[in-house]
């Protein structure tokens, strides 16, 4: 690691503490005590205002009240943070407005050589999904569902919410513990735990007409919540051993309810697992579509009946 790289580390490292020492610093970085101090006067020096602490159990901290100096970027990371910025193109995300401002406010902090860079960089570089005519051009499509930004703004502050969901061209209201905001095929989900009926609840943010915090006057702690919604999980059905080319295309793509457990430490074979609610019919062509993206390198060890139906019939279209 180079020096200029290595110091800007461990000023970040320090920004994150409210106390460390010198032994700390050589242990994180691994480099020799007089390395160490010597970053650390070289630390002083740019202006970080670090008060040392005499005495055994002595060490460094930062004076309270002081403002620190501004962070500085590698050319590396500066091209990681460019590069990301691109790659959300045509994703649906929130506050995919403000990405635009926050690439231009990017290139004005840069000199005129990194700024090149990055020019070139967004010339040549496409990603899936963008027009290759013009990779900067956003089609309305492209756009979340307007309620997306207000939800998390909603939840940052309390993640009890009421939901108001248009279902069969009705609204309903849910009370829920929101659990996670997940996107999964092009689609935005809420994984939520209804308060009321004290189940889990997967809702479309596109189906949303409103949210809002939910008032309680007891909070139940996530732990607790946590604790109620493991209690309803369901007996695992499906159980599949796989090898290596079938974990290449798990790593692609799988449903948030399957689980993997690595049986080897060079992660070539492993064993996933799931919950398969054979009432849905929905969610049994789901999964067999999902098997055969698998491929052939996967073993049964336990699959539902309606599942492994549900498999044949797909397969006499082909051989009939």
């Amino acid at each position: 690691m180079k020096k200029v790289e290595r110091i800007n580390i461990i000023m970040r490292y320090i920004n994150n503490r409210a106390h460390f020492t010198i032994s700390e610093i050589m242990q994180e970085f691994h480099i020799s005590r007089s390395t160490a101090i010597r970053d650390i006067k070289e630390i002083e020096a740019m202006g970080v205002p670090l008060v040392a602490e005499v005495g055994r159990n002595g060490g460094y901290f930062v004076m309270n009240n002081s403002v620190l100096p501004a962070v500085r970027f590698t050319d590396n990371e500066i091209k990681a943070l460019f590069i990301a910025f691109m790659a959300t193109r045509n994703q649906q995300l929130p506050y995919l407005k403000s990405r635009q401002s926050l690439a231009e406010k990017l290139l004005a902090l840069l000199s005129e050589n990194q700024q090149d860079d990055l020019i070139l960089l967004n010339q040549i570089l496409l990603f899936e999904g963008t027009n290759p005519h013009n990779p900067d051009l956003l089609d309305l499509s492209d756009l979340p569902h307007p309620i997306l930004e207000k939800l998390i703004q909603t939840f940052l502050l309390d993640s009890y919410l009421s939901v108001t969901v248009i279902e069969e061209n009705t609204e309903r209201s849910y009370p829920i513990y929101l659990l996670h905001l997940y996107r999964e095929k092009s689609v935005w989900l809420i994984e939520g735990f209804d308060l009321k009926d004290e189940k889990r609840r997967v809702i479309s943010v596109d189906n949303l007409a409103e949210v809002k915090p939910y008032p309680v006057k007891t909070k139940l702690s996530r732990k607790k919540i946590l604790e109620k919604r493991n209690k309803l999980k369901e007996e695992v059905n499906l159980v599949l051993e796989v090898g290596p080319e079938a974990i290449a295309q798990f790593k692609k793509y799988h449903p948030l309810n399957v689980s993997i457990s690595f049986t080897n430490p060079f992660q070539t074979t492993a064993i996933l697992s799931a919950y398969i609610n054979v009432n849905h019919s929905d969610e049994v062509a789901e999964i067999t579509n999902w098997l055969l993206f698998l491929g052939r390198d996967i073993k049964i060890r336990k699959m539902p009946e309606e599942v492994l139906k549900s498999l044949r019939e797909r397969f006499s279209l082909f051989c009939p």
